[in-house]
């Protein structure tokens, strides 16, 4: 767990927020963690993270974005600074069922979404299960999962880098030993589906991204979200919120993709993109990795900024 504290030397120097999220009538609630930053009654910018990160992935795009913008920045359960609940499922559909608690509590209007990795598939099924309360999506070297069913062309996930490692070290236990303690191995594990700008880590930064999994029982969100993929147990959820897909296709989209990506390929996050949006701005950035909010935070800020005053 963090302490909520630590501003990881300067780093992080937003004040935490939490939000109670009741689990069932048999437990007690679990507290989300969010940042909140900006003034409040401006346009919503909602940031969502994946694996095995948190808000802390934002750090250098919440600042400027905050001076014309209410960025707010939520840890999804079982990381960064939110609860890792022993007695709840790790899945697609009840990571969308807490943001959906969490949105509708503070009564989000017009959020433009911004997504990277796991932050697409869980902003997507949001939206389109509640598209009357989203403005724009911001994709970034993430994917909305509708635009790849029955193509032949595109490569599959389950071949990327990220997901062989995956899938290769599942029958030897090695996959669930490694994400089991990334406490010691967060930096070796994000090298793998693409982690590029090495000039980055320094002491604080260790200690941000491994300080929420000290403990194997830490680490089940982290454990469960590439198994959610590699498995496909999230057929089913997606299938029950393709009647949203009509509404989806109107509200403005734009991809930023970091071409350096071995989670994702970046074919298959153009092509289901372009699937959806194919009039919608795509830009390709080469020297960025999966986690492009490392890579290239200033070019993002400026596309996000641009992106919301083309489509007021």
């Amino acid at each position: 767990m963090i302490d909520s504290n630590d501003t990881f030397d300067g780093m992080w120097p937003f004040a935490p927020c939490f939000h109670e999220i009741p689990i069932d009538d048999d437990a007690a609630a679990f507290r989300l963690h969010y940042v909140d930053q900006g003034p409040l009654d401006a346009e919503p910018i909602v940031c969502l993270h994946g694996e095995p990160t948190w808000g802390y992935l934002y750090r250098n795009m919440i600042p400027s974005l905050a001076l014309r913008y209410r960025v707010l920045v939520p840890d999804h359960m079982g990381f960064g600074r939110s609860d890792t609940p022993p007695d709840r499922e790790y899945t697609l559909e009840s990571h969308v069922d807490n943001l959906t608690h969490w949105i509708e509590t503070l009564n989000l209007e017009k959020i433009t979404f911004v997504m990277q990795d796991w932050g697409g598939p869980i902003g997507t099924q949001f939206t389109a299960r509640y598209p009357h309360r989203v403005k724009r999506m911001f994709f970034a070297n993430s994917f909305a999962g509708y635009g790849t069913a029955g193509r032949k062309d595109l490569p599959r996930l389950q071949d990327s880098r990220w997901f062989r490692w995956i899938g290769e070290g599942l029958e030897s236990g090695r996959t669930e030993a490694v994400l089991s303690h990334l406490g010691s191995t967060v930096l070796s594990v994000m090298k793998i589906p693409g982690f590029e700008n090495s000039s980055v880590v320094t002491e604080a930064w260790l200690r941000a991204y491994s300080s929420p999994f000290t403990t194997p029982p830490e680490c089940i969100g982290a454990i469960e979200f590439p198994l959610d993929a590699y498995h496909v147990r999230i057929r089913e959820y997606v299938q029950q919120g393709a009647a949203g897909v009509s509404a989806l296709k109107s509200i403005p989209a734009m991809l930023a993709e970091g071409m350096r990506d071995h989670a994702i390929p970046p074919d298959l996050a153009i092509g289901d993109f372009q699937a959806l949006w194919p009039e919608r701005p795509v830009v390709r950035l080469a020297n960025a990795g999966h986690y492009c909010q490392e890579d290239a935070p200033s070019t993002l800020v400026s596309l996000i900024d641009q992106f919301m005053q083309s489509n007021p």
